[in-house]
Order: C-alpha cells, then sequence, then structure tokens
C-alpha cells in the first residue's frame, strides 16, 4: 500500500522531534551527560576500528580530551563515510568527528563547529612511476584513486580534469589498486598518505607532491558537524577547542601522532 506524501512528512517530522527529544533528555544539572559522535573508523590515522573493535587515531582522542572539556561522557558510532551525514539528520548521533571538511556545500546541510585541524592534499604515486609533477599536466592521461564524496575527489575532478579519476568506498580499496597498478596515482590527505607510506602497507609508493588547497573544494579546515541550529551543542564544542588549545591537551594529542602541528594558520 502507498502512503500519501502528507502522510510520510508527518511520520518523518515525529521521527525527527523523537531524535532532537531523546538528545534532549540527555541533558541535565547544565550540561549535556552523553554526546553520541558518529565517525567513519576507516581513515587512519585520524580514526580507525581496530580488530579487536576498539576506536583509535587523532580524531577519537580530540573528541575524548573535547567530551572530557565539557564534563560530558562521550559514546562512539561508526558509520559509512558516504551515509554519515544523512545518519546524523536522522538522530543516530549528535555529532560528526571524522576528519570532515567545512565547506559551503556541506553547510547547507549542516552546521560546523570552528576548525580543530587544516590538512592539505597530496598525491602519492608508486616507486617507479614515471610521473613527475603533481599537476594537471603532470597527471594527464593517468588514472587517480580517491574516496568518494571527498574534498579530495571533488578537487581532483576540478583541478586534475586531465586525468581519469576513480573512486572508492574507503581509502583502504585505492590502497590495494595502487599497489596492484590499477590505478596510477591517489589523492588524500597529505597526513594521511604520509602515515601510510610509514607503514608496511605502503612501501609500494612514494609522495609525489602536496597540493595548494582551494578554499571552495578544500573549505576551512576539519570541523565537528552538528544538526542545524544545535547552537548550545556548537558553543559547548568551540569552548572546548579553545581550551584544550590553550592548556596543552591539543599539542599533547596533536605531538602523539605527527611531526608538526596539524592545526594550520
Amino acid at each position: 500500500m502507498r502512503i500519501s506524501s502528507r502522510i510520510t512528512l508527518a511520520i518523518s517530522a515525529a521521527a525527527l522531534a523523537l531524535s532532537m527529544s531523546t538528545v534532549a533528555q540527555a541533558a541535565s544539572h547544565g550540561g549535556m551527560k552523553k554526546v553520541i559522535i558518529g565517525t567513519e573508523g576507516a581513515y587512519p590515522p585520524f580514526n580507525n576500528l581496530e580488530s579487536d573493535g576498539s576506536l583509535v587515531g587523532f580524531d577519537i582522542d580530540i573528541a575524548n580530551a573535547l567530551c572530557e572539556e565539557m564534563k560530558v561522557e562521550c559514546e562512539f558510532v561508526t558509520q559509512d563515510w558516504d551515509g554519515i551525514i544523512p545518519a546524523l539528520l536522522a538522530g543516530k548521533f549528535d555529532a560528526i568527528i571524522a576528519s570532515m571538511s567545512i565547506t559551503e556545500e556541506r553547510k547547507e546541510k549542516v552546521d560546523f563547529t570552528n576548525k580543530y585541524y587544516n590538512t592539505p592534499p597530496a598525491i602519492a604515486v608508486p616507486k617507479d612511476s614515471p610521473i613527475t609533477e603533481a599537476t594537471d599536466a603532470g597527471l594527464a592521461g593517468k588514472m587517480i584513486g580517491a574516496q568518494s564524496s571527498t574534498t579530495h575527489s571533488n578537487y581532483a575532478e576540478e583541478k586534475l580534469p586531465s586525468a581519469e579519476l576513480k573512486l572508492y568506498p574507503t581509502p583502504d580499496e585505492y590502497k590495494l589498486d595502487i599497489d596492484a597498478g590499477r590505478v596510477d596515482a591517489v589523492i588524500d590527505d597529505v597526513i594521511v598518505l604520509s602515515e601510510w607510506l610509514k607503514s608496511d602497507t605502503g612501501t609500494c609508493c612514494k609522495l609525489l607532491g602536496t597540493l595548494t588547497p582551494d578554499p571552495v573544494i578544500n573549505g576551512e579546515g576539519a570541523g565537528i558537524a552538528l544538526r542545524k541550529g544545535e547552537t548550545e551543542l556548537q558553543e559547548m564544542f568551540n569552548t572546548a577547542i579553545a581550551a584544550i588549545r590553550e592548556n596543552g591537551t591539543y599539542k599533547t594529542i596533536n605531538d602523539k601522532y605527527f611531526d608538526v602541528d596539524v592545526f594550520g594558520d
């Protein structure tokens, strides 16, 4: 039996109200007792789901530090990247902490906190690759791998049009393909690629070059995504981001993973 669009909208509105009510019920004594955080769990070193079921990475440590600063409990939920914004809007979690770039396109659907890091894109190629330049001319006619629905795939499409773009659900798949010679190059965050190249699975390849970010495509850095109108939670996160930067917690976490300050300018 078909349901009318009016009934469907009423059901959707009721479901949204219920999800918002559930979050509201968690708030008491001047703060939220629990914040449910969505993350991908497939983007090391920022977030990764280990074989034992634990979540590790820079995003996870930052999230825990922010929750501690806000005096709330963190609960994590993993979600495939392509569905992570729809899951937030459906009330599956309260915030996304998953290295999501703050872009104007995404701002049409969600609100963001201030950035908590900002690093540029880069290109990696096999060690024996004849490619010498991380430019459109240098990559002309080559196959580039990228994770779908990311600023990096958007960058390749817009700035490297002479290359052919192949999209993957997670970085793991493009890493397998470049190792097997099925793509000529890959594009991703410079930190993600650099850390992969240091690992046993990245011995196939080398960093070709860091790219100049485009403000429109790459945005303002990685922020925490929230449903529109969640101003109280947004302010809590922004205050906590500033606090961990000031009290040294951010630097401790940063130095655990990286040799440079990934906060950026």
